[in-house]
């Protein structure tokens, strides 16, 4: 196979309109990283309490709840680009504020909280919303790669973001952050103002309760999209150890500061590896059996999380700097289980985004939102508890093989799943 052939394909960027959008990303994805960054930061200066930086996660998940959903309805009633032009709008405006009461001196969390709230309202709705428009300015064929360079952008502002907070924070503070992540969304607002009008092609819904709940009711009917959205809970509730990197870190891979770059290096590996599964992702687009595919990246996640799980057990038999080695292997572990969470999502979200009729598009991407970030919510909470139980080790690779159990369990009860191959 040709080096061209396994790079990644980008016959998307042909495309204006994904080429501004994609280009947009490349900015912003940053600048969204660093408030991420801040606001945990900024809450933890200002109150000294862990508990206050857990509230993030209750402040974060019920807009993502519910605008993730509502906003699919949205999403499925109105013409795609002004929402989008709406929501960019917002975020902006969020951002701003962020600013502003971090220029102020605010030590207020409660304020802060209800801002980040506000802001993961808009996103819940933005993120469905876009994602429903790629099939409207697309082929399907090329979906996968649009796809995969999508999340290799994603994954990439996912280690700089905090690489760059990291440094400034200390030095500048917090309002530099927010006010570069307000700068860099006027990028997609530029991308969104040029999109061509984008209205729902089917029956059109009345958003409400009842839009929800007929979008659900379609997704009932659809053994292949709940299979989409069942194996990404799967592999998330059960595999996602990011709870488990300090502990680990600190016990375990106890190198320089304290096992800090160890820590580091831990949360760095997953979207390094989804980094570098992108720029190899060429051969997405030419994979027809997708469900299958799917299948096979998410066992494969699995197997990476449980080596992660079981590479410090050998540390106490390998001299004094064993764990050096140890950290090594589950470093590469968690970059190949990355590698393949990309290569799963990418094709998970082209067979949503092709599947699915267009009037009800929206609304099952806001559900994919719902689960994508309610999924590894869920799983620290649960690593969290079952590892002060029976050990960080432990948990993780229980975790893993939990995973590759379940979606091969999935695949015997649903084998439509299995045997989905992508439309011509």
């Amino acid at each position: 196979m040709a080096l061209k052939d396994l790079l990644a394909d980008t016959r998307p960027l042909q495309n204006p309109y994904f080429r501004r959008l994609w280009f947009a990303e490349m900015i912003t994805v940053v600048g969204a990283q660093l408030t991420i960054v801040a606001v945990p930061a900024q809450i933890y200066a200002d109150t000294g309490s862990t508990a206050y930086v857990g509230l993030t996660g209750v402040f974060g998940l019920v807009p993502l709840i519910v605008f993730g959903l509502y906003g699919g309805a949205l999403s499925d009633a109105f013409d795609r680009r002004t929402i989008v032009r709406i929501t960019s709008i917002g975020l902006i405006v969020c951002s701003a504020l962020f600013f502003l009461q971090a220029l102020a001196g605010n030590e207020n969390p409660w304020l802060l909280l209800t801002l980040f709230a506000v802001q993961q309202s808009f996103f819940a709705v933005d993120a469905p919303t876009r994602a429903a428009i790629l099939p409207r300015i697309l082929d399907k064929e090329v979906l996968p790669a649009a796809n995969s360079l999508h999340y290799t952008v994603f994954q990439a502002g996912a280690i700089a973001g905090p690489l760059v907070a990291g440094v400034l924070i200390p030095i500048t503070g917090f309002p530099l952050l927010y006010a570069l992540d307000t700068l860099a969304l006027f990028a997609i607002l530029y991308a969104v103002v040029r999109l061509p009008k984008l209205p729902v092609e089917g029956d059109v819904q009345v958003p409400g309760i009842k839009s929800v709940i007929d979008g659900l009711v379609y997704l009932k009917g659809q053994p292949i999209l709940l299979m989409s959205f069942l194996v990404d809970i799967i592999a998330m509730v059960f595999g996602m150890p990011r709870a488990l990197f300090p502990e680990q870190a600190h016990t375990h891979f106890h190198g320089p500061v304290d096992g800090g770059i160890a820590f580091a290096l831990l949360f760095a590996a997953i979207p390094a590896g989804a980094v570098i599964g992108g720029v190899l992702g060429g051969w997405l687009s030419r994979v027809r059996r997708q469900g299958l595919a799917v299948v096979w990246c998410i066992v494969v996640w699995g197997l990476g999380v449980t080596v992660y799980g079981v590479a410090d057990w050998l540390a106490p038999h390998t001299g004094e700097h064993g764990w050096v080695v140890m950290l090594a292997i589950a470093l590469i572990a968690l970059a190949v289980a990355g590698a393949a969470d990309m290569f799963s999502a990418a094709m998970r979200t082209s067979i949503l985004q092709s599947a699915a009729d267009d009037s009800v598009r929206g609304r099952l991407q806001g559900v994919f939102t719902v689960v994508v970030g309610g999924g590894p919510r869920i799983s620290d909470t649960l690593h969290g508890g079952v590892a002060a139980g029976i050990g960080v080790s432990a948990t993780a690779a229980g975790g893993g093989i939990l995973v590759v159990i379940g979606v091969v369990i999935a695949a015997l009860v649903v084998p439509s799943f299995v045997r989905y191959t992508v439309p011509r």
